[in-house]
């Protein structure tokens, strides 16, 4: 499995920016992706996850109402639309995925892709 995350970068507090994660290497049914960030001198934190099936999302309280997570089935990719965006949510954005089935596992991780908001 292969993940690869794309479109952090520079943005104003208010902006919105998209990330984008793109999955190869397996069918993902009963799988599921989730978006973590780690912020500098912080721990990594949970972001938002889906469910590859159904389309069910789950997000931190840090984020809810202001990020949106979506998976395209046809094209393999878990975007993340982040709005609003506060300096606060600076980090290295990291994509990953793993089987559901019982529970959630992150088994396969991208590279991250940074966002950085400036105030």
């Amino acid at each position: 499995v292969q993940l690869q995350a794309c479109g952090g970068g520079l943005v104003q507090a208010g902006g919105s920016l998209r990330l984008s994660c793109a999955a190869s290497g397996r069918t993902f049914t009963n799988w599921g992706f989730g978006w973590f960030r780690q912020a500098p001198g912080k721990e990594r934190e949970f972001v938002a996850r889906i469910t590859w099936n159904l389309g069910t999302p789950v997000y931190a309280d840090s984020v809810k109402g202001r990020f949106t997570i979506s998976r395209d089935k046809a094209k393999n990719t878990v975007d993340l639309q982040m709005n609003s965006l506060k300096s606060e949510d600076t980090a290295v954005y990291y994509c990953a995925t793993g089987p559901t089935v019982g529970q959630w596992h992150y088994n396969y991780w991208g590279q991250g892709t940074l966002v950085t908001v400036s105030s």
